[in-house]
């Protein structure tokens, strides 16, 4: 049986095709290295294609090239190779790679006072290109937080002084009788609302790093804010939270100034953008902030 050549259609010329800025796959399912740990991710690869005769590319050598990352650290270097092997795979159709990858990345998070610890998952995205022959890579993550607001809190203050000069006007004080009072549901008549928040950074990220600095980034966000959600709590951990938000209270333009600031001085960062949302709990919409620096 004679064997034949198989037709390759997408090699054969286009009389008027023009060329695309990104040909590609979204939604590939694959595990890849990360944090000493496998890690279930999503990927959307792609290339440019210039040759405006052709047809399409091999979306297949594509394919094939990801399983580079199931097999080492997800590294800044382990991903401009991979962009390198599109490219190289492409020669003469495409001047231009892309990877995406978006993956949640858990970090084992301890209690605020008690020995408890519980796992908190942040979802992350990578955007990797080669364009222009420039390789870029910009790193986004979410992280929750809790937010208190001022305004509340200056309101509820407002009426527990009323309730106070109420309740005891005139009289001669007792301080054990102002603890109680302090203590009770008659004296504290009202409490500031606060809200889940999320902050949403992306950064682009130093050409010359050696790692992703994704646990680094995390850290330094709920730092600056100082109410990151928690996992694990008893008693004693929601009083520290409490206490947090009570020394950290936050319109969202407060949180996006802190965050600004802090981003600003990170090594690993040539630009960001941020963008905060408050999910009001006296409202039903959210308050939200946005700033960037360099983007």
């Amino acid at each position: 049986m004679t064997s034949l050549t198989l037709p390759d259609i997408a090699t054969q010329p286009q009389a008027h095709a023009v060329p695309l800025d990104w040909v590609g796959m979204c939604g590939i399912a694959l595990p890849i290295q990360f944090d000493g740990r496998q890690v279930s991710a999503m990927a959307n690869a792609g290339v440019s294609l210039v040759d405006g005769t052709s047809r399409g590319i091999h979306m297949s050598r594509l394919y094939l090239a990801l399983e580079s990352l199931e097999e080492q650290p997800l590294t800044p270097l382990v991903i401009r190779r991979l962009l390198a092997d599109f490219l190289a795979s492409h020669e003469g159709l495409s001047s231009a790679a892309y990877l995406n990858l978006a993956f949640e990345h858990l970090l084992k998070r301890p209690a605020l006072v008690s020995p408890l610890a519980g796992w908190k998952r942040y979802p992350i995205t990578l955007e990797a290109k080669i364009e222009n022959e420039m390789f870029h890579v910009e790193l986004s993550v979410r992280v929750p937080y809790s937010s208190t607001c001022p305004c509340s809190a200056a309101l509820a203050r407002q009426l527990i002084q009323q309730q106070f000069e109420a309740d005891f006007s005139g009289q001669h004080l007792e301080r054990s009788a102002v603890l109680e009072w302090l203590g009770s549901s008659q004296g504290i008549v009202a409490t500031p609302h606060s809200q889940r928040s999320q902050a949403l950074i992306s950064v682009r990220l130093q050409d010359n790093l050696e790692s992703l600095p994704i646990t680094e980034l995390i850290d330094r966000i709920e730092t600056s804010l100082g109410t990151a959600v928690q996992t694990a709590v008893k008693r004693a951990d929601e009083q520290a939270f409490a206490l947090a938000n009570g020394q950290n209270l936050m319109f969202c333009e407060d949180a996006a100034r802190r965050l600004h600031q802090s981003l600003r001085q990170s090594e690993w960062g040539s630009a960001f953008k941020l963008r905060v949302e408050h999910a009001e709990s006296l409202h039903a919409h959210d308050a939200v902030a946005s700033s960037q620096w360099q983007w």
